[in-house]
């Protein structure tokens, strides 16, 4: 246990030349540059070129071949995939061996996944064959083209800089695909020595579950943390842009923010559910099993420690993050609810159907409302669907934000009490406040045009005017 599993995000890989000079070598002796395992994701952007773009939705090369009408534009925004990932690679080798190299990569397995959506068409184009049970296959083929992409670019980037780096493809290209995720691991590392050379492995990794079913784009934390566990890793380390601070910096200043330093697998749950990932919660998961910490970093600060991530409690009752997130609120009323059993199944049945993510619930006699992270035109569907069930309810939505205080522990701090004062102080309104017996998360309901209102005051309050332990022994 010498090793460390390290995983670097898209936005960061974009900055890679920098990172070269300070998270994979910076000063570090040449011996302690070893003994690190690097998993990376693609450069920032290619992967919506691959599949669709995380937030306009904009379609790219899987969205169009789902939909294709026989005029080929899925294989135009291959094309630009391709110059998307040669502009991407350009930029950060600056020898032209190494650039040639890079580009003849980029034009192999282009030519490989435009030869094999080609033959996929042909193929279903025979009536025994249907394109809609291959989709899910297609899009793991193109979202692993972002990630070999970027492990081969940085392994050439070190290789040139001096450092034994060893490029490590678990995207399965021309390989056999029945194998599990940990087969596909363990065979990948077999003669690899993270004591002499430097293993950049790709984020996404081919296996028989399929990632994508179950995680879509959060699959490179799922090979991250099953590397760590598998490898019995002394430490996973997440780097990202940023340190994990008690609240967003832009929105309460860099000088009220304060670094978590330290905190539990039940704080990234809960920031998780709040929209705000430290890791994927499966993830988590594996890492907690195995016994393997947690460490978030700056990946542009490489000096600071970050913070840690484990199973310990608190040494003392404090909150340590604020956080909002933009939600809607399904509220079912029914006079004739009370004491009657099926209407909450009923819903659930319907939210599961729509893949309606629950952010949060609360219930009275004859009333259930639902706090949700879902679009207005998923909510038609889902109200429609409701009013069959239970045609004498009365539906409503709403478009609201939800602001929650989290904390390892949250006893006898009276948040809920302050978090209303605080609020109403800054001349906001709480529509809706709720606090579960577990004591590590407060959540407060209010208008989405006063989400930053109340988060900074929420922060002052609870975090930046906390009292310090010295202060309290005083």
């Amino acid at each position: 246990m010498t090793h460390t599993v390290e995983k670097i995000g898209g936005t960061s890989m974009s900055r890679l030349a920098e990172l070269r000079d300070t998270l994979f070598i910076g000063d570090r002796a040449k011996a302690d540059v070893y003994n690190r395992v690097f998993v990376v994701s693609a450069f920032g952007g290619i992967t919506n070129l691959l599949l669709e773009h995380k937030k306009s939705g904009e379609p790219g090369v899987y969205a169009l071949f789902a939909n294709d009408d026989s005029n080929h534009k899925w294989q135009d925004a291959l094309d630009r995939v391709a110059e998307a990932m040669k502009e991407a690679h350009s930029k950060i080798l600056d020898k032209a061996a190494d650039i040639q190299q890079a580009d003849s990569f980029v034009d192999d397995r282009i030519l490989g996944a435009r030869n094999c959506l080609i033959d996929l068409q042909r193929l279903c184009s025979y009536g025994h064959f249907r394109l809609p049970e291959h989709m899910s296959h297609t899009r793991e083929l193109l979202s692993g083209l972002g990630e070999a992409h970027s492990a081969f670019v940085t392994t050439l980037m070190l290789q040139r800089a001096g450092v034994e780096a060893r490029f490590v493809d678990l995207s399965g290209w021309r390989d056999e695909g029945d194998v599990c995720l940990e087969k596909r691991i363990t065979r990948a590392f077999e003669g690899v020595d993270p004591a002499t050379e430097m293993p950049i492995v790709t984020g996404y990794a081919q296996c028989v579950e399929g990632l994508m079913n179950e995680f879509d784009r959060g699959y490179s934390e799922v090979t991250f943390s099953h590397l760590a566990a598998l490898t019995g890793a002394r430490e996973a380390i997440i780097h990202k842009e940023f340190h994990l601070s008690s609240a967003d910096p832009k929105l309460v200043g860099e000088n009220a923010v304060r670094k978590l330093g330290r905190t539990n697998y039940d704080v990234a749950d809960q920031l998780s559910n709040m929209g705000m990932e430290a890791i994927h919660p499966k993830a988590a998961k594996t890492l907690r099993q195995a016994g393997v910490p947690l460490r978030v970093t700056n990946a542009f600060d490489p000096g600071d420690p970050g913070t840690l991530i484990d199973d310990q409690p608190a040494d003392e009752a404090a909150a340590e993050i604020v956080t909002g997130l933009d939600i809607v609120t399904l509220e079912v009323f029914e006079q004739d609810m009370v004491g009657v059993k099926g209407y909450d199944s009923g819903i659930l049945d319907i939210l599961t159907r729509h893949n309606v993510r629950i952010v949060s619930k609360t219930s009275n006699a004859n009333t259930i409302t639902h706090y949700l992270d879902a679009s207005l035109k998923t909510m038609r569907r889902v109200e429609r669907d409701i009013a069959k069930l239970f045609p004498a309810a009365e539906i409503t939505s709403r478009r609201l934000a939800m602001v929650s205080v989290i904390g390892r522990d949250l006893n006898g701090l009276s948040v809920l009490t302050r978090g209303l004062q605080a609020i109403a102080a800054a001349g906001c309104e709480a529509i809706g406040a709720s606090q579960g017996p577990r004591n590590v998360d407060v959540q407060f309901v209010m208008d989405r045009a006063s989400t930053d209102t109340v988060i900074k005051a929420l922060h002052a309050e609870l975090i930046e005017n906390a009292p310090t332990r010295l202060s309290r022994a005083a």
